[in-house]
């Protein structure tokens, strides 16, 4: 028989991570946090202090070595907790990215950002999108060219989480740069990764947008102007960068659903509690069948998403496991 159940670890881990939602981040807070527009620093050194900062970096690099189920678990009850997804986005962005970094990066670039990140005392995100092209990283238009020892990077960044944070705390940006020219039929070849300190000489931040939720964390872009990086800072191979901003996007979309699960959830519960309170023709609206069968429909929908969630992310363990 095929067993679904978490580990003991896991289930203790998520106790301890929900008790410590419900006592740090009460919707009323969560609210005064959008109204604010950041996400606070005490909030932040504590989920360093609970290891759930890059924790998907392993022990030996200062993170928890957790998997991805482990790390899907600390997602969907942050969902729950914020279910504007701010706090959320800051700690996938992290989970997600800062494994990328740490797994292909030189020990200059670990020392740089991935173990500050680690103890709350620097942002590593990931700047990809541009004006034409988001998930399509083919599109990209940035550019490097290598100068000595060093990489020259020029090109704009755009809808980026996390400017601010970066400004305030330190640390930077893992960035796609087209290094070489590629040919029609594969527009993917010929890109480069790099760490780009979002301090570096030749770095233009843009004005913060205006989001539409998810408040409490920044979402920018920047320009890169001549902006001179040693080779040191380069991520991977040259001219691999799209298969690392790929293995990157896997990891992020699944921590992104486990987070959604989370706030969907809440969502769901905040409606059944008004379903008990708001009456109509003399009985709450809960008992009317209509209501019954759609709050029906969303939970079986909500548990089929939550088991294809934890599926993917034990597949994802299982690959990289078996080193692929």
């Amino acid at each position: 028989m095929v067993d679904f159940a978490f580990t003991e670890e896991q289930e203790l881990f998520r106790n301890a991570l929900r008790e410590w939602c419900e006592k740090n981040l009460p919707l009323e807070k969560i609210r005064e946090f959008d109204r604010k527009g950041e996400i606070p620093q005490e909030i932040i050194k504590q989920m360093a202090d609970l290891g759930l900062l890059v924790m998907t970096a392993p022990q030996e690099h200062g993170g928890t070595g957790a998997d991805w189920v482990t790390a899907c678990i600390a997602g969907e009850e942050l969902g729950y907790a914020d279910i504007s997804i701010a706090i959320p986005v800051f700690w996938l962005v992290e989970s997600s990215w800062g494994f990328v970094v740490d797994r292909y990066c030189t020990e200059k670039v670990r020392e740089a950002v991935i173990r500050p990140a680690i103890k709350g005392e620097a942002f590593i995100g990931i700047a990809s999108t541009e004006s034409g092209g988001g998930s399509d990283v083919a599109a990209f238009k940035s550019t490097a060219h290598r100068e000595g020892n060093d990489w020259v990077l020029n090109g704009e960044k755009m809808y980026i989480s996390g400017t601010e944070e970066a400004k305030k705390l330190g640390g930077g940006y893992f960035v796609i740069a087209r290094t070489s020219p590629a040919p029609p039929e594969a527009p993917h070849r010929g890109m480069t990764g790099f760490y780009l300190p979002i301090n570096a000489s030749g770095v233009e931040i843009n004005k913060r947008f205006d989001d539409m939720g998810r408040m409490a964390i920044s979402t920018g872009g920047f320009m890169m102007k001549n902006v001179r990086i040693p080779d040191s800072y380069r991520i991977g191979e040259v001219d691999k960068g799209f298969y690392l901003t790929m293995e990157g996007f896997d990891n992020a979309r699944i921590l992104i659903a486990a987070v959604c699960v989370g706030a969907a959830r809440r969502a769901l519960e905040i409606g059944m509690e008004y379903i008990k309170e708001r009456k109509a023709f003399g009985r709450p609206i809960g008992k009317f069948e209509g209501i019954q069968f759609e709050l029906a429909d969303d939970w079986a929908q909500l548990e089929a998403l939550r088991s294809l969630t934890y599926r993917t992310a034990w597949m994802q363990d299982k690959r990289y496991k078996e080193g692929k």
